[in-house]
């Protein structure tokens, strides 16, 4: 017979796994915008972030409420706690999303410095990363998890030569500089969201196996 902490806890996943769905769009809308150079779906960003926002605040109750009530134990106990720090790394990114958003705005507006080809693939892995790191959780597997730190590695060589290539521009040009600086910080944001996401791994990582792998993680 089904506990009725076991319908709780599959109602706090749901959650989890709407807020991921909606920073995934968050992140998707925000490259769009840059790359098609349409404000409206920059705006859905900045607008729906309150979506996300109220999300993790729902989280953080319901958790709070299964903590205090419930009295949870062992693998119960190590997912609810996980869950309000995943959904405060999901918020982030969310927030990260925001950012983007917001320097879509301010590039649309001036000519195209180069053609976007490393961002949007960026952005790709970056939404990928946030899908896989909450479909591990979900399926309580994290079998995979090294193949995730393996694409953050790219995304932080993608950005380091993004990085190279705009410093490029802006000493050929000066006036290039404020677009190049727009371009960079979009791929610092983007470079964050993966490493959010590889938190979220890290989360998901003692939820399911009881093994706190963070600082082993960051030495490799």
């Amino acid at each position: 017979m089904e506990r009725q902490l076991d319908h709780e806890l599959n109602f706090l996943k749901e959650k989890l796994l709407k807020m991921a769905s909606l920073t995934e769009e968050s992140i998707a809308k925000s490259i769009k915008s840059l790359v098609k150079r349409d404000s409206t779906f920059a705006q859905e960003v900045i607008e729906e972030d309150t979506k996300i926002d109220l999300l993790e605040v729902d989280i953080n109750n319901l958790a709070l409420k299964l903590l205090a009530l419930k009295q949870p134990m062992a693998n119960d106990l190590r997912f609810i706690t996980s869950a309000m720090k995943i959904s405060n790394h999901l918020e982030r990114i969310g927030d990260q999303a925001v950012n983007i958003a917001e320097r879509s705005l301010e590039l649309i507006t001036q000519p195209l410095l180069k053609p976007l080809i490393d961002i949007p693939r960026m952005a790709e892995l970056s939404q990928e990363m946030v899908k896989n790191s909450i479909g591990f959780l979900i399926n309580n597997d994290v079998s995979s998890a090294e193949e995730l730190w393996k694409t953050e590695n790219i995304v932080d060589d993608l950005n380091s030569q993004i990085f190279r290539e705009l410093l490029t521009y802006m000493i050929e040009d000066p006036k290039t500089i404020k677009r190049a600086i727009e371009l960079i910080l979009v791929g610092r944001h983007l470079e964050r969201i993966s490493d959010l996401s590889t938190n979220i791994v890290e989360e998901v990582v003692y939820t399911v196996s009881g093994k706190n792998i963070k600082h082993f993680h960051q030495e490799k």
